[in-house]
């Protein structure tokens, strides 16, 4: 077990960035373990950037962005929720847990549903061994 796993979070600026930004207002708390890398749209992130968290360190890789439907860039989730499955099987290769890769759609007025995201993957990261592998 790893009770305080590190986890990089990516993120969109409309939805998930926003939602933590209103989370921040209601003075929600996020984990101090989740570091977040604000991009334009989860579509912007490269398999490359994922790969690279895992190298330097990262327990768990959380993408977030927009619902099926409202992504401000038309298909960019859409592009990452297949790119995520696709970097799943690459991950098993590795011997990396797929579950320690998540994508999840947000509502930029949901900061609680954010913060239900993080905390449900924070505690499926921390049920696992820390990640000592070599990308």
């Amino acid at each position: 077990m790893n009770p305080n796993p590190e986890i990089v979070a990516f993120f969109c600026q409309w939805c998930a960035y926003a939602a933590a930004d209103n989370a921040g207002r209601a003075r929600l708390n996020i984990p101090s373990n989740i570091k977040t890398v604000r991009v334009m749209c989860s579509g912007r992130v490269d398999p490359e950037f994922i790969l690279e968290a895992f190298k330097k360190g990262a327990d768990g890789v959380l993408i977030a962005g927009c619902i099926e439907g409202s992504c401000h860039y038309k298909t960019g989730n859409l592009q990452t929720a297949k790119r995520v499955m696709i970097l799943s099987t690459v991950l098993k290769s590795l011997n990396i847990e797929p579950v320690r890769l998540r994508f999840e759609g947000v509502k930029a007025d949901d900061p609680e549903g954010l913060l239900r995201i993080i905390n449900d993957f924070n505690n499926t990261v921390s049920l696992l061994e820390p990640l000592s592998c070599e990308v």
